[in-house]
């Protein structure tokens, strides 16, 4: 029997659920305070140890980032709550890797050799690509858990068990999340042992675009975008250095939207990867990121605002297609390879094939049946689907929507989804 499909008819004018009031009621009571200097006091105590290696602009970015979040007024303080947690947490973070790349040199000459990397649009098959990638044991990928915390904190270590309290603490997380917002799963579930984009450690830079995705910040958009990532790129790649010193593989498994406006950066860090694009109908991934958003919204927000996220949301994803078009011959045809998302489902060992010839990687057949393992255990629609109503919703046809991306249907092999 098949996971059931969700429908809203509360999307945009949600009916809170007792658990959500009673959170929200709770929450609301005291205001969020975002001062920089206290919560970088708070990542110092929390780290043991008080350098940040700071470069010139670090503390403008840190103070753009908290101030893309002062600017947005429609925030609960529930959310603003967690992304204070965020910034403390991020700090502490780099704080932790700046005190072991001083311990440990040796960390910044580790080869990050051949990697995968996986580029497309949210919900354009990036995530099932590169969790099936992620099963080939020979490889290192980057799970929820050690995202969002990838340093342990000195002294704590794992319980009883064994178990490191940095899992621990992302399950806890991920099970109020099922509580408070069930619908999650069917969306994104980010359970702790999802792969997760590397863009979150390119946050202890405060210089990805992953604020985009929790609060209403076209400011930090701006300002991200004015950004030499390629200096960024290069901090993220160190991360990626001290979690393969701290456990290997060091082959590694990647992947981003992001990288679809950062390809030069992007092959300029990685200049021996072998990257897998995924390509989908825009309004296919337009339609998925606002219904989600607008479902995590009810928590997050005092309004939903439907128009300001299709606006919003719309150009985003025409700004990244646009990057991926204009920038797609700086990645070599014979190292990558472009997949549409009708192609994906049923066909991903034939896909795999081509990439790992391509990558000049032998693909086993102990390595073919943890893929096919994957495969039978991660069925497409495994949490349930999502009835999307782009009309009903957002007040646009698809075929509206679906007009302003001719230049991404003329470069590459993408078909229209529903009407």
């Amino acid at each position: 029997m098949g996971a059931a499909e969700l429908s809203f008819d509360d999307l945009t004018a949600p009916r809170l659920s007792d658990v959500q009031r009673q959170i929200l009621q709770h929450t609301e009571r005291r205001q969020v305070d975002l001062d920089v200097e206290q919560m970088a006091a708070e990542a110092v105590a929390e780290a043991g140890v008080d350098d940040f290696a700071a470069d010139d602009g670090f503390w403008d970015r840190v103070a753009a980032y908290v101030g893309a979040i002062e600017s947005d007024d429609g925030l609960t303080q529930l959310i603003r709550g967690t992304l204070r947690q965020r910034v403390v947490r991020l700090l502490r973070n780099r704080l932790s890797l700046t005190e072991l790349l001083k311990r440990h040199p040796e960390i910044e000459s580790i080869p990050i050799e051949k990697p995968f990397i996986v580029v497309g649009m949210p919900r354009s098959g990036t995530t099932h690509l590169v969790n099936l990638l992620a099963a080939d044991p020979r490889r290192r990928a980057l799970p929820y858990w050690e995202s969002q915390e990838p340093l342990p904190i000195p002294g704590q270590g794992p319980d009883v068990h064994g178990v490191d309290p940095r899992y621990t603490r992302a399950k806890n997380e991920h099970d109020a999340m099922m509580v408070s917002a069930p619908a999650t799963a069917a969306m994104h579930d980010r359970f702790p042992e999802a792969i997760e984009e590397e863009v979150e450690i390119l946050d202890l830079d405060f210089a990805a675009y992953v604020l985009e995705w929790h609060a209403r910040v076209p400011g930090w958009r701006d300002f991200y975008l004015g950004l030499d990532q390629t200096r960024h790129y290069g901090y993220m790649k160190k991360v990626l250095q001290a979690l393969t010193f701290l456990r290997g593989p060091r082959t590694w498994v990647l992947k981003s939207p992001q990288h679809c406006e950062q390809l030069g950066p992007l092959m300029a860090t990685f200049p021996d990867a072998t990257v897998a694009f995924t390509h989908r109908d825009p309004v296919a991934v337009i339609q998925s990121t606002i219904t989600m958003m607008a479902y995590s919204d009810r928590l997050r927000r005092r309004t939903i605002e439907p128009q300001w996220l299709l606006d919003y949301w719309a150009d985003r994803v025409e700004r990244l297609l646009r990057g991926c078009v204009r920038d797609r011959a700086l990645v070599p045809a014979d190292r990558s390879v472009d997949i549409g998302f009708h192609h994906l489902n049923g066909h991903e060992l034939d896909l795999l094939d081509d990439l790992y010839a391509r990558a000049g990687v032998e693909l086993t057949s102990k390595v073919r049946r943890a893929f096919q393992g994957y495969l039978d255990g991660n069925p497409r629609g495994k949490h349930g689907s999502v009835r999307y109503e782009l009309q009903r919703h957002f007040g646009v046809s698809p075929d509206e929507l679906r007009s302003q991306f001719a230049f991404y249907f003329e470069r590459f092999d993408v078909r229209p989804e529903g009407h």
